[in-house]
């Protein structure tokens, strides 16, 4: 009995005060650890890493699917069917197969889309508003020279890259100023002949020089859209439709010289090409940016140099005319084909397809 008596008096001391109290050491173990940043505990701060590390993950998978999601997002409008370089301003296009794509516009090996420019001895632009006979120039690029024909004319030879001692001269193309280098004064005897005119120059656009800001010229543009002589623009898209829609209105028949685009499309409807925002072609990137606003040139018969003032500007006028809305930025106007700016520079060719991109 004595010893059952004690046996439960020691049972009594181990449970009781002599027990170790009960889970002190996990206690103990985070009083010691040091705090973790901002004075969070450890624990909390590893719970904040694992959802930050889980939100920047589905973050980064949203965006891939936005991105892969847009570029799925293509619907085809129609194929290209033509490009065109006008490396003259004012002067005859050069039809070529494919061409890059840059950001001032079209370029095959050396000719480039406006890249030169006649000029007077002011540095005032000339164009086919003041002598409709620079359409009848026709231009060719062999060799490192460019080639210029015109009727009863001898045929002109001008180095692509001109001599550094060439003068650069200071010029003016839609109250914007604008720099170019002197092509030399067989050039300028060359012009002035043909045109039986007051002294003029040509110059040539080189890349180191600053062009001019499309956004200064129509308010509708990017501050990172830039030209070189071309009125307005990169680039000018005009879909067939819209050509064959207009002669069914007109007497004389016109083509796709009186209006000088860059890119012509097949296989849409007619104005389809107002409507497009966004297009890929081939692996360039384009943005709609506004209509593009005709205006005398296009009454230039490209035959014969003589220009007209009426058509096909009043047939226009009485179907083309802007929204009453945007009257300050078309004035009077009619609208036929569409100016684009570059958002990513490639190549394209004539087949190609052309993607309209939908936003999803």
């Amino acid at each position: 009995e004595t010893l059952s008596r004690d046996r439960r008096r020691q049972k009594r001391g181990w449970l009781g005060r002599d027990a170790p109290p009960p889970c002190r050491a996990p206690v103990l173990a985070e009083a010691t650890m040091p705090a973790g940043p901002f004075g969070l505990a450890p624990s909390r701060v590893t719970w904040l890493c694992v959802a930050a590390g889980a939100a920047l993950a589905l973050g980064v998978a949203a965006a891939w699917r936005r991105r892969r999601g847009a570029r799925r997002g293509l619907v085809q409008v129609g194929t290209v069917s033509g490009l065109y370089i006008h490396p003259v301003k004012s002067c005859q296009r050069v039809p070529v197969e494919a061409a890059e794509v840059t950001e001032m516009g079209l370029r095959k090996g050396d000719l480039r889309d406006r890249f030169w420019l006649v000029i007077k001895e002011d540095g005032r632009m000339v164009t086919a508003r003041q002598e409709p006979r620079l359409v009848l120039v026709s231009v060719a690029c062999e060799n490192g020279n460019l080639i210029l024909n015109a009727p009863e004319m001898k045929e002109l030879n001008i180095p692509v890259k001109l001599p550094k001692e060439n003068p650069v001269k200071n010029c003016r193309v839609f109250g914007l100023d604008i720099q170019g280098r002197d092509c030399g004064d067989d050039a300028a005897r060359w012009f002035t002949t043909f045109f039986s005119s007051e002294p003029y120059r040509l110059v040539h656009f080189e890349t180191q020089m600053i062009p001019r800001k499309c956004k200064a010229i129509n308010i509708p543009f990017r501050t990172n859209d830039k030209i070189p002589y071309s009125d307005g623009s990169p680039l000018l898209i005009i879909s067939e439709a819209s050509m064959e829609d207009l002669n069914t209105r007109m007497e004389k028949k016109m083509d796709m010289r009186n209006f000088r685009p860059s890119i012509t499309v097949s296989g849409c409807s007619a104005y389809e090409e107002d409507t497009w925002d966004k297009v890929i072609i081939g692996d360039v990137e384009m943005k709609q940016v506004m209509a593009c606003g005709r205006c005398i040139l296009t009454t230039v018969d490209p035959d014969t140099g003589i220009i007209d003032r009426k058509e096909p500007l009043e047939t226009l006028k009485s179907y083309r005319m802007s929204d009453p809305a945007q009257k300050h930025i078309y004035k009077s106007s009619p609208l036929f084909g569409s100016y684009y700016g570059v958002d990513k520079i490639g190549t394209v060719k004539i087949g190609d397809p052309v993607y309209k991109i939908i936003e999803c």
